[in-house]
């Protein structure tokens, strides 16, 4: 009688615990980038629970406090203690960053895909336009929307700011997805589907835009670390994200020379934080880049 061998399959978080170990070794910077993003998203999610203090609460009997063990990074120039406005600063930093990325490389995926699949005078048409929009620096057209439309929040979220910050990247999305798209265009499962009479929506759905999820998701991690500086510089520049609410490139603009002088601890931590998370984006995306690159086997 012959042995059937009944193979059990592993449960989801079994499997998603091996992947991230074989992960883990093939690109190590790209998991220790990983975990510190799942810690600053707790910290984006439970903020209110694991801040020690109201990041909003000012003392004036505490005012320029040095860290201890009362305040773990110091408080600044109102009394309000650093650790529980960065942790407060944590998610609308990851909001903004993640949410305006998301969008843009939706868009701009989109824009790149269709004006590869096209091509002629469509895809001439875009790529002008794409020229323009670059030649212009991010910071400058993000100021410049900023500007014109000015504030309007909707659910405590300001809707032109998210645009100011998204509108920059589509472009840069639509020509790195281009350039993907016209590789794989005229391949045969491509023209297969052109051949059997498929709509043109049909076939960028359903066979093109599938097969760019890999430099897709490479780009929204690289876009999501400029996002996050770029919202950072805008709340710096006082055009951003504004009082009370707590934000990291507002806490740098609050601070004098001579505050800095005498209390360094109170521009040391927010920066920290910026740079600990726009590299740990990067190095993420650039091990998604190696992970998802057909040239290197595992």
């Amino acid at each position: 009688m012959s042995q059937i061998d009944l193979a059990i399959p592993l449960p989801r978080a079994h499997r998603g615990l091996r992947e991230f170990w074989r992960f883990s070794r093939r690109q190590p910077l790209g998991a220790v980038a990983l975990l510190l993003i799942l810690l600053m998203l707790v910290a984006a999610l439970f903020g209110p629970h694991l801040s020690p203090y109201d990041p909003l609460a000012t003392r004036f009997d505490a005012v320029l406090q040095s860290p201890d063990s009362v305040h773990w990074m110091g408080t600044d120039n109102y009394g309000r203690d650093i650790f529980s406005r960065l942790v407060e600063g944590t998610r609308s930093a990851l909001f903004l960053g993640i949410t305006t990325a998301l969008i843009g490389a939706c868009i701009g995926g989109g824009i790149g895909a269709t004006s590869a699949y096209f091509g002629g005078r469509i895809d001439v048409f875009i790529q002008r336009l794409n020229d323009i929009l670059l030649s212009i620096p991010l910071i400058v057209s993000a100021l410049v929307v900023v500007a014109v439309l000015g504030r309007r929040e909707v659910a405590g979220v300001d809707i032109n700011l998210m645009l100011a910050i998204t509108l920059p990247y589509i472009p840069v999305m639509a020509r790195v997805m281009r350039s993907a798209a016209l590789s794989i265009r005229h391949l045969p499962y491509i023209e297969a589907a052109r051949a059997l009479g498929f709509s043109h929506w049909h076939v960028i759905t359903r066979h093109l835009l599938p097969n760019l999820i890999s430099p897709w998701l490479v780009m929204i991690s690289a876009f999501t670390a400029q996002t996050i500086l770029l919202e950072a510089s805008l709340s710096f520049l006082g055009v951003g994200v504004h009082e009370p609410t707590p934000a990291w490139g507002l806490m740098l603009s609050s601070v004098s020379v001579d505050v800095f002088i005498n209390a360094p601890w109170v521009i040391l931590f927010p920066g920290l934080a910026i740079s600990v998370t726009v590299f740990s984006f990067s190095l993420l995306g650039d091990a998604l880049r190696d992970e998802f690159d057909p040239r290197n086997s595992h």
